[in-house]
């Protein structure tokens, strides 16, 4: 057994189809299809049922599979600590978020004081965000709402309220609070359901008596701020979000009816370089400051 069948087979598990596997890895599907073959064959069992060129993971393909990410996933961080410990590799830190309010601060204070240190960013939605940290694919992210698994480590870093942001000269202008029922009449812009708060926010107006209408529904949050101010409709922020320069009045919630957790989240199963560890603690500092700022 060679370690680039199972590198292939990871693959053709994932992608469940042999042409867009063989593309994905750059070969032959020929070349591909004989690999996973002669891996079979060492195995002694078929780890696809096979329908033409697609195929779907048996029972023993998928225990495999499991078993193979374990592996290859122990070579990846041994591969990373030797580097690490080493100093031989520029480091880059793989981050995923779903949450980006709070990024830019994060990342400005991480650049000050590790400006050797790279970052790549995905912002990604939740299901995607939570496939690469199963894979361990990423060092942490930054998501709400949090995630619970196995092999996932998950710290609530914050506990963000959620506001009602009106344009100025709006009715609400005057008023430091409001509850969900005065909304019932307005037009709200926000994400599409999926994305961000959006869910949370539905359920709660529903439980209030009414279902927002939505007069704009998009994929970009930091849209909404711009639509606000333009009255084109009223919308839900996370405190986080708030711009001071934008023409915009943010009115809690009585009761502080909703807020949202913020979780930083790594794989316990991925190595984490001293880089990391400093990045995790900026984000942990980052928010007991933002906390102080607020009390």
């Amino acid at each position: 057994m060679e370690l680039l069948q199972l590198q292939y087979f990871v693959t053709v598990a994932r992608i469940e189809h042999m042409t867009e596997a063989a593309r994905h890895l750059h070969v032959t599907q020929s070349s591909l299809s004989k690999t996973i073959q002669r891996l079979e064959e060492d195995l002694g069992v078929p780890l696809f049922d096979r329908t033409g060129r697609n195929l779907r993971l048996n029972e023993a393909g998928q225990r495999f599979l499991q078993r193979t990410e374990k592996a290859l996933l122990e070579l990846e961080q041994g591969k990373r600590e030797i580097r690490d410990l080493a100093h031989r590799q520029s480091i880059t830190l793989e981050l995923a978020v779903t949450t980006a309010s709070t990024l830019p601060g994060i990342l400005k204070t991480f650049r000050q004081q590790r400006p050797d240190i790279q970052f790549h960013v995905q912002m990604l939605a939740l299901q995607e965000m939570t496939a690469l940290l199963e894979q361990g694919e990423v060092d942490f992210c930054l998501s709400s709402p949090p995630v619970y698994g196995e092999n996932i480590e998950c710290q609530i870093v914050y506990n963000d309220p959620i506001l009602v942001a009106v344009p100025k000269g709006h009715p609400l202008c005057e008023r430091k609070r409001v509850s969900l029922n005065e909304l019932a009449e307005e037009s709200f812009v926000g994400v599409r359901t999926g994305y961000g708060i959006r869910n949370q926010v539905d359920a709660a107006c529903q439980s209030a008596g009414f279902v927002p209408r939505y007069v704009y529904e998009g994929d970009e949050p930091a849209r909404l701020g711009t639509l606000v101010a333009m009255g084109i409709g009223i919308a839900f922020m996370p405190g986080t979000a708030k711009d001071p320069y934008e023409p915009i009045h943010y009115l809690a919630l009585q009761h502080n009816e909703l807020s949202r957790e913020i979780a930083l989240l790594w794989n316990r199963n991925r190595y984490i370089s001293q880089a990391a560890l400093e990045f995790r603690q900026i984000v942990v500092d980052y928010f007991e400051t933002v906390n102080q700022s607020i009390e």
